[in-house]
């Protein structure tokens, strides 16, 4: 009985989830109803809850996770300030008379885009209200359009400076140390979120590369789908008003890379900086007022405490899920699977898409990573490899239909004439591209790892 329970745990979130409930509460609910459980019929040590208070502190505490709230504030005041509207629309201007040049420059945009915001919801919803009209207009397909929308909305994914990565390097760093603790090394090397940033250098510019020459070979071998259009005479793109538009946020986020990535600056400090440059760009921009700035305050607390509530929930839930035996029961599971390790990460990454389907990947991050993390590591994995392998694995469930979060938010603001189906074809060829991205850096893990060895 006590074997079933931890997945018992897992079934009650996912079906509560699937009715609606909110995450963080369902977590935290589920956790506790089962501990009650637990304790009523003698299979759970009551002893064990005595460290919520020391794991709620830990985490209030816990410095790498200031940086959620500046980031998510860094990516909300360049989305409400149109900097990256104006940007697409000259970079449109600029590209328009190559063939497949209106969505490259999408692509340009969401890539900066999403190392400025680095949601995924906020790009795909901010990209569909700014790019699809334009392209549909132009007599872009609707499915090449709606796939590359999406498909570039999910990039914040994998381009540093990235939430996901920085929740994602805080937890692989407590996993990594307890892997190292259960064999016995005592003073395991440390794992950083740097660390993992500069691991997603390589795959991010890859992923870009490859969206880029997929658009090109559809525009050479479909013209009709991605056309050329001769832009407006009077309306041209001066090259100082291009690079009025482009340098700035290239010029924020490489300061906050590299900040991080010289060792300059902790990730928390660089998205202290990141913050006040986004904000000194919308005033010197003179998009700033006294509602957007209430309207950015109250986007970033939005996003920040369901953040926080939902790794408050999932520590409670791994507490409990780890009293019951689970962790143990994991780990004897993978360690006995055929093909050891590499059966186990398998196993692992299908389990992480499928969940994408119907968890984000703060959900993931916080409960899924901290209970097969450790198990993966003791197994030989480095643990760098390990964070980009998962953040590209949501970025792939996140664009698989039927259930995939990125055609959810694109098909809300996508206009009644694009129809369900289209956007659900136009996402395929971006699938594909993401699985051979993954099935060469698990043939080739130097490109994710060569990089952070070379800085450290």
């Amino acid at each position: 009985m006590e074997a079933i329970i931890p997945l018992l745990m897992f079934a009650v979130v996912c079906l509560c989830l699937m009715i609606g409930y909110s995450v963080a509460f369902t977590l935290g609910g589920t956790a506790l109803l089962c501990a009650g459980l637990g304790i009523i019929s003698g299979h759970f040590d009551a002893n064990l809850l005595k460290a919520i208070p020391e794991r709620l502190f830990g985490t209030i505490n816990n410095y790498t996770f200031i940086a959620v709230p500046l980031f998510v504030l860094m990516g909300v005041m360049l989305e409400r300030s149109q900097l990256a509207e104006e940007l697409l629309n000259n970079l449109a201007k600029l590209c328009g008379r190559l063939p497949g040049g209106l969505g490259i420059s999408v692509v340009i945009v969401g890539m900066l885009l999403a190392a400025c915001t680095g949601i995924v919801g906020a790009t795909v919803v901010t990209m569909g209200l700014m790019s699809l009209p334009t392209m549909l207009k132009r007599g872009y397909s609707p499915e090449l359009a709606t796939g590359t929308i999406c498909a570039t909305g999910t990039l914040g994914q994998i381009i540093p400076p990235s939430i996901a990565l920085v929740l994602l390097g805080d937890i692989l760093s407590t996993a990594y140390q307890q892997s190292q603790l259960q064999l016995g090394i005592f003073n395991p090397q440390p794992v950083s979120v740097g660390d993992l940033f500069m691991g997603a250098i390589v795959p991010g510019i890859m992923l870009v590369v490859m969206y880029i020459l997929y658009l090109l070979y559809m525009a050479w071998r479909h013209p009709e789908s991605a056309p050329s259009f001769e832009p407006d005479p009077e309306d041209g793109v001066s090259t100082l008003e291009l690079l009025g538009s482009l340098l700035p946020p290239i010029l924020l986020v490489l300061l906050v890379l590299g900040s991080i990535i010289s060792g300059a600056a902790t990730p928390t400090e660089a998205a202290g900086v990141g913050a006040l440059g986004a904000t000194l760009l919308a005033l010197q921009k003179g998009n700033l007022n006294w509602q957007r700035m209430a309207e950015i305050g109250r986007s970033t607390t939005q996003i920040s405490a369901m953040v926080f509530t939902i790794l408050l929930g999932a520590s409670f839930f791994s507490l409990v899920f780890r009293g019951f035996g689970g962790e143990e029961m994991i780990t004897d599971f993978f360690q006995g699977l055929p093909g050891g390790v590499i059966t186990a990460t398998l196993m692992v990454m299908l389990v992480i898409f499928l969940l994408g389907f119907i968890l984000d990947f703060i959900e993931i991050t916080f409960v899924v990573v901290p209970i097969v993390g450790p198990v993966l590591l003791m197994m030989g994995l480095d643990p760098i490899w390990l964070g980009i392998m998962i953040a590209l694995n949501l970025q792939t469930s996140f664009l698989t239909p039927p259930f995939g979060f990125a055609l959810f938010y694109l098909r809300g603001v996508a206009p009644d004439s694009v129809p369900t189906s289209a956007i659900y074809r136009g996402v395929v060829p971006f699938i594909v591209i993401q699985l051979v991205l993954m099935l060469i850096l698990a043939l080739w893990p130097d490109l994710v790892t060569w990089l952070p060895n070379q800085i450290n």
